[in-house]
């Protein structure tokens, strides 16, 4: 009978050490090194590009002899099965965190096993996960912002500029006659950015009529050869162009160049993402305005978590949403604002 109870008392202690282990593996290992495996749906969008190099100095700047920081950056290309394969590549290279940009929202159950399986934490960033996705595992994290804000602000944005000009309403006709360029199809940004741009304005009062709608992919080039169409098929009608990010309009604003449109028969342009290169448009006066996505506070959201994950301290000064989210605010930008988001004012003047 003894022998039965030692024996017992052996095969609960075995079981007890398993299950210990097993919960420790949920667990990311601590470390005094972060080797962070950054990887983009697409490297071309200029948005992304500048965000991905606030993080890499953001992350610098929490090195030292004692803590070493890398990045290992990788382009998906508009693959979610390259995604998926170069997430592999990058753990079996040793990154202890990733930051992952989807190309497919819908679709990141084979990155979420494999960082499951290898104990390596993932921060998705800018393309929202499905909230279920993000349950299957205590560490999966999102950073980025929240859609609907940036299309509210961009329809204020053109209900000021609309209610302050009535030369905008070139026809006299009361209505205000509008294009979108959109993202992706069926993107959840897009679709969010668009409805609620639209709804902001005719809820402040402005009489809209939609023309037709353009689908860009978030590319200024595709962008451009869109608008091209448009404006042949509804010429001077255009009155308002709205774009899901500042990449598109400026396709628009090329558009209108190569047919040496002249300013008084040119749309208004607003756009969402605040980038280089859409706020130069809106000092020099070719872009009406655009919706500030702060890549500077998301990189640093991103750099701070991939820290805490790796060294197992600082978790608990990190605000999350839900435990898993970190949302930065969008903000209206303007000619009257914008040197405030410029990198350098005095360069661009």
């Amino acid at each position: 009978m003894r022998g039965k109870n030692i024996l017992a008392a052996g095969l609960i202690f075995c079981m007890s050490t398993q299950l210990l282990c097993a919960c420790q593996k949920q667990q990311p290992a601590v470390s005094d090194k972060v080797h962070a495996g950054v990887i983009c749906y697409n490297q071309s969008d200029t948005f992304l590009d500048e965000l991905i190099t606030c993080f890499k100095e953001k992350l610098s700047d929490y090195g030292s002899e004692e803590f070493k920081t890398t990045v290992t950056l990788r382009d998906a290309a508009g693959s979610q099965r390259t995604q998926n394969d170069q997430v592999k590549e990058l753990i079996d290279a040793g990154c202890n965190v990733l930051c992952v940009n989807l190309v497919d929202r819908a679709d990141p159950s084979e990155i979420i096993d494999l960082a499951r399986d290898n104990n390596v934490p993932i921060i998705f960033f800018n393309r929202e996960p499905v909230a279920e996705d993000l349950m299957q595992w205590d560490g999966l994290y999102y950073v980025g912002a929240e859609a609907k804000q940036s299309g509210v602000m961009q329809g204020e944005l053109a209900v000021d500029v609309i209610q302050a000009d009535s030369r905008i309403d070139r026809n006299k006709d009361g209505r205000i006659q509008y294009v979108v360029l959109e993202g992706e199809p069926g993107h959840q940004d897009a679709i969010i950015r668009t409805e609620n741009a639209v709804d902001t304005l005719k809820n402040n009062g402005i009489e809209l009529e939609k023309l037709s709608y353009g689908i860009a992919n978030w590319n200024r080039a595709q962008a451009q050869n869109r608008m091209l169409l448009l404006i042949s098929q509804y010429q001077n009608k255009i009155e308002l162009v709205l774009a899901n990010n500042d990449d598109m309009a400026l396709g628009a604003i090329d558009a209108y160049k190569k047919l040496n449109y002249s300013e008084s028969a040119l749309p208004v342009f607003f756009g969402i993402d605040g980038t280089d290169v859409g706020l130069q448009a809106v000092l020099d006066g070719e872009m009406s305005g655009t919706v500030y996505n702060d890549k500077e506070g998301q990189a640093e959201a991103m750099a701070e978590l991939a820290v805490a994950l790796v060294s197992g301290k600082g978790m608990k000064d990190i605000k999350f949403e839900k435990d898993k989210y970190i949302y930065l605010p969008y903000s209206k930008v303007t000619m009257d604002n914008v040197e405030d988001y410029l990198p350098e004012p005095a360069n661009y003047r």
